[in-house]
């Protein structure tokens, strides 16, 4: 089933590049430039840019690597602040994830595709008063852009169906960030493939780069066609990923921090691509259950 998704991989020249090269321009036009954009802000913030640049770098590492790397960053940056307030300092994340009926996105992964991208709805709890957040997830090159839109809990279904939901709940931010999410979803008709959950630790820097290094770890997964992003349900799966594995992930939006050189060389860390939405669908398929096939 997995080398289904690697047939007929198209040629990136589909509608939904031609909307990525033309968002691409709308932001370098009349957006935010690139030294005013910053990366993810806390879970749950109300305080929600739009866009936002920056590279990633990532790294498959053990408990014990990780470990070291936290007390190598100790000197440069300091603890979420959302994670100072979670017990065991970490707090979760779920992510619904959507794709076109032949895996378009997910093949594109697989496939190296310079510039490609991601949809999903993402949550940090099942409380209905607090928002979730639609994001257009784009890479081009090496360069990551990632736009949201906070919507409640209650409007995801509508939204993802495309039904419009009252304006009035949304400010003008969200709205555009809706309306290119909704751009991105209806060239490949996509819709809701698998969940992603994991417990994050996050560290980050107070500097005009605004780094941020985060832990990702208990990594599980839940095929679904369900619009529904929900912590707390039955059927998850633990990825291989999780048995002893840590998710290194640095972000940062200007140049690259010499100490992360020196740390990298220092602790032989390995750069590697790693995809928490397409290395779930790949364990999907080696189980039986391959998520393209639930969607006809």
């Amino acid at each position: 089933m997995l080398e289904d998704l690697l047939k007929h991989t198209p040629e990136r020249k589909t509608v939904s590049y031609e909307l990525l090269k033309s968002s691409r321009r709308h932001q370098m036009g009349s957006y935010r430039p690139e030294s005013d954009v910053s990366i993810e802000k806390e879970p749950g913030s109300l305080q929600n840019p739009v866009f936002r640049w920056r590279q990633e770098l990532k790294y498959l590492i053990s408990e014990a690597k990780a470990e070291a790397v936290a007390q190598f960053i100790k000197p440069y940056l300091h603890v979420d602040r959302y994670c100072k307030l979670r017990r065991g300092g970490r707090y979760p994340i779920v992510s619904l994830y959507l794709d076109s009926n032949d895996m378009l996105l997910c093949r594109e992964s697989l496939t190296g595709q310079k510039n490609r991208y991601k949809l999903r709805v993402r949550s940090y709890t099942d409380e209905p008063d607090y928002p979730c957040f639609l994001e257009i997830k784009r890479r081009m090159n090496t360069t990551i852009l990632k736009s949201r839109a906070r919507v409640m809990h209650n409007d995801v279904a509508t939204l993802l169906s495309g039904v419009s939901v009252s304006p009035q709940n949304y400010s003008a931010d969200d709205e555009e960030a809706l309306r290119q999410f909704r751009l991105y979803m209806d060239s490949i008709n996509a819709g809701p493939v698998i969940l992603i959950r994991y417990m994050r630790q996050a560290y980050e820097g107070d500097s005009d780069n605004r780094v941020r290094v985060t832990f990702d770890r208990e990594l599980c997964y839940k095929v679904t066609t369900v619009p529904k992003v929900a912590l707390n349900s039955p059927g998850w799966q633990h990825h291989s990923i999780s048995l002893g594995g840590v998710i290194l992930e640095i972000k940062f939006t200007g140049a690259y921090p010499a100490w992360i050189s020196q740390m990298a060389k220092y602790l032989d860390l390995q750069q590697q691509p790693i995809s928490k939405y397409v290395s779930s669908v790949i364990e999907s398929c080696a189980l039986g259950f391959c998520a393209p096939l639930l969607r006809g």
